[in-house]
């Protein structure tokens, strides 16, 4: 699941470089892409990017402390 250089998008909505920012990831072994929008929901709704990101029903939501 890596991606090259030419091949770089947001996990979530698939949106390349020219049209968004990317932030990189390192996940079990590989290279993943997502934009500052999803961001959030990998953080705290992770089981959104079920289906998108292999082992998010497994991830945990981080926890609120207001």
């Amino acid at each position: 699941m890596t991606k090259n250089a030419h091949e770089k998008e947001c996990l979530s909505c698939q949106r390349g470089t020219d049209q968004t920012p990317l932030i990189q990831l390192e996940y079990r072994g590989s290279t993943l892409w997502i934009c500052p929008q999803h961001l959030p929901v990998l953080i705290h709704d992770p089981a959104r990017l079920i289906g998108k990101l292999p082992g998010a029903e497994n991830l945990t939501p981080a926890e609120h402390r207001d």
